[in-house]
């Protein structure tokens, strides 16, 4: 059966994808923790990261390290956060966001409603933030 985040690859429900390329993805959370919380996703159904093969856990990594990167510099904050918790969708994903403080990694704190007007600003600063760091051909248009 499908996870909600492979539909959301296949474009079957609506992602705001910050990252596209042939084996993960990022696209920013519907349940924000902060302006451009962003979900790092294998396109491959794996169920947790202790699961993934370690080349496809390193890819994923290295582009939650890309995005993390590109969140700090967009938001000014003096680190990124980084979760893999795997609860709520049976579908490997780390979490990235910018983070200015412990409270920042709170999941009981989401924005269970953010406006979509700001999901849209927040994904644009990061997509552009991604090219300003040469990631150009994995950015997608917005």
């Amino acid at each position: 059966m499908s996870t909600v985040f492979s539909r959301i690859i296949a474009g079957e429900l609506p992602g705001r994808f910050v990252w596209q390329d042939e084996d993960v993805v990022a696209f920013l959370s519907i349940a924000p923790l902060r302006p451009g919380h962003t979900l790092v996703v294998p396109r491959q159904e794996v169920d947790g990261w202790t699961e993934a093969g370690g080349d496809l856990l390193a890819r994923c990594t290295a582009v939650a390290q890309a995005v993390g990167q590109a969140a700090r510099r967009a938001w000014d904050a003096p680190r990124a956060g980084l979760v893999v918790a795997g609860f709520e969708v049976p579908h490997m994903h780390i979490h990235v966001f910018p983070a200015w403080e412990m409270a920042d990694f709170d999941f009981g704190r989401v924005d269970h409603s953010p406006e979509p007007a700001g999901l849209d600003e927040a994904a644009e600063r990061l997509r552009g933030a991604l090219r300003e760091l040469g990631h150009g051909a994995s950015v997608p248009a917005g």
